[in-house]
């Protein structure tokens, strides 16, 4: 699908004009196209073929004709006459998470910084201070955002990575040539963000197979041909390597390329301390040099008495060790997940009516789904006031009256204020089935602050759960620095569950805190902070990192029965 090339042009058009200092309003309407197709259900092709991008809502003649360049030809002519209008190194500092396009320019214009060397120096050198609009405090969230940019450079978000990965599994499937593929690497331990896709294949014909890889029809570049390993760039840039070896060695290959390499290095320490060496090619008695196994995973494993390790665990945080003695986890399922406490719908900031969100959820097989509007004080995201809540509670009920075997629970994400207080008085937060609380304003806070926040929101008796715990945007935002200790013992006094956030960006809590957290008996839910139905499916990202979390089914809220999650939640 090419919605996200499609949506990532028209974003990058806008900051572009706004960097030219065009009106607001021609600008809007390519970041509203923009948004609009990266929700689409359907492939943006399809709309082209069937002549039908006039239907998208927000998108006139003018922008259909750019966006059927850009799907037919890869290019738009007008795109790259804009780019060519602005210096090249200003596009670069678009990239600096926190810095938009009426900064860059200003910054550009007053001081004639074009780079981003030149931008880190001023910023040190205390000259955007005095600029209309900045200060110290803009100063420094720009050289952390530089920082930001330099660390997550290369990389992609899972989501990306997971479509990309799929679509071409799915079209090398059809190669007869190849015996067994699987995806591996990062990918395959659903990291959070991925620097290139690893895909292994077994053959007996790997120059035929490597013929077939090439002529997959999103490839920008072939960076290398062998019989052993080709590597690619896509034309959204990713570098995709396959690596196709003997069937009877895939086993230990799909082992050894899925890493990560910490794990791998100990695993093969372990290896030699059992009498063998392990190595892509199999499991091998070390003074024999015989094949001791390697067709598949679990008998390398089992070979070195060890229970099989899940490939999200294999990171080196004790996972062999705890395999050794029989003891890992029986980690969570996407199939586990009964219903979804974070979505959001048209009475706040969503795309979506109630009605269809919840038809679509019990069409998934969920039990229940659970609407989480903003609260009051959030005007940006049109957060609820008395009156909305009570129009709202009203059409829930009257929509759960008329569907069977499913229940639509009426929640909030409501606001903790600066001071920790929240944004609803007690007679409100009492109307809601359930109360997830998060930080939406107030960013700017030192760790002691943020912390106080959070726990003098949990003490709160209505609160159920923290949304997003650590507020970070992948790439853009930086997380909270939380004092994690006293948050995880006071979630345990006060029975709050932590949420992890499925949606890509997000994935908060992460999996290191997640294990943490687990270890001190913190209980947790999954929501997908939906705004569109097709954000629902984020949720086996959040299972991702859950499973990197080392998590179980009863450890997640949102895998209880519907009457199971009604008497917690009457409680």
């Amino acid at each position: 699908m090419k919605n996200q090339i499609v949506a990532e042009v028209l974003y990058q058009i806008a900051d572009l004009l706004d960097l030219k200092g065009e009106i607001f309003f021609k600008t809007r309407a390519y970041r509203i196209a923009a948004q609009k197709i990266e929700v689409l259900d359907e492939d943006i092709e399809v709309f082209v073929k069937q002549d039908r991008l006039r239907e998208i809502s927000g998108i006139g003649e003018a922008l259909a004709k750019k966006i059927k360049e850009i799907v037919e030809t890869g290019k738009l002519v007008y795109f790259e006459k804009l780019k060519k209008e602005i210096p090249e190194e200003l596009l670069e500092m678009l990239e600096i998470p926190g810095l938009g396009p009426k900064k860059v320019a200003a910054i550009y214009k007053n001081l004639g910084v074009k780079t981003i060397s030149e931008l880190r120096q001023a910023c040190k050198d205390g000259k955007l201070r005095n600029l209309d609009g900045f200060g110290v405090i803009t100063e420094q969230n720009i050289l952390r955002g530089i920082q930001m940019k330099e660390k997550t450079s290369g990389r992609v978000l899972l989501n990306l990575a997971y479509a990309d990965g799929q679509n071409y599994f799915n079209y090398l499937k059809k190669c007869d040539k190849i015996k067994r593929i699987s995806l591996a690497g990062s990918l395959r331990r659903r990291k959070e963000t991925i620097g290139d896709l690893d895909i292994l294949a077994s053959s007996d014909n790997p120059d035929k197979v490597m013929d077939f890889f090439i002529k997959y029809n999103d490839i920008k570049q072939i960076l290398l041909k062998g019989n052993t390993k080709t590597s690619v760039v896509l034309n959204d840039d990713l570098q995709v390597d396959l690596r196709v070896i003997e069937d009877k060695s895939f086993g230990a290959a799909l082992q050894y390329f899925t890493g990560s390499k910490e794990h791998n290095i100990k695993m093969r320490s372990l290896a030699i301390k059992e009498g063998y060496k392990l190595s892509e090619y199999g499991l091998f008695d070390k003074k024999t040099e015989k094949f001791i196994a390697g067709n598949n995973e679990e008998e390398i494993y089992d070979k070195l008495g060890l229970e099989y390790i899940e490939p999200e665990l294999r990171e080196n945080r004790g996972e062999l060790e705890v395999a050794k003695e029989k003891k890992l986890p029986n980690l969570a399922k996407l199939e586990d997940i009964q219903g979804d406490l974070h979505v959001h719908s048209v009475y706040s900031d969503g795309f979506e009516q109630i009605k269809d969100i919840a038809n679509f959820c019990k069409k998934k097989g969920y039990q229940y789904v659970g609407i989480t509007d903003h609260s009051k004080s959030l005007h940006i995201a049109k957060g609820l006031t008395e009156d909305t809540i009570k129009k709202k509670i009203k059409e829930i009920e009257n929509l759960n009256k008329n569907i069977d075997n499913f229940k639509i629970f009426c929640g909030t994400e409501c606001d903790i204020k600066t001071d920790g207080t929240l944004d609803y008085p007690d007679r409100i937060l009492e109307m809601f089935d359930y109360v997830g609380v998060g930080i939406h304003i107030g960013f700017k806070m030192d760790s002691k602050q943020a912390t106080m926040r959070y726990l003098k929101a949990m003490e709160n008796k209505h609160v159920n759960f923290i949304a997003h715990p650590t507020c970070r945007l992948i790439g853009r935002r930086e997380p909270f620095e939380l004092d994690f200790a006293k948050i995880f013992d006071k979630a345990k006094e006060t029975n709050t569950y932590l949420e992890i956030n499925s949606f890509p960006d997000r994935l908060d809590l992460n999996d290191l805190n997640i294990k943490i957290a687990k270890e001190k008996g913190v209980k947790f839910v999954i929501g997908t902070d939906s705004h569109h139905i097709s954000h629902l499916a984020f949720m086996q990202y959040g299972i991702s990192t859950a499973r990197r979390g080392w998590l179980e089914k009863n450890d997640i809220l949102n895998t209880y029965s519907l009457n199971e999650l009604e008497k917690i939640f009457n409680k």
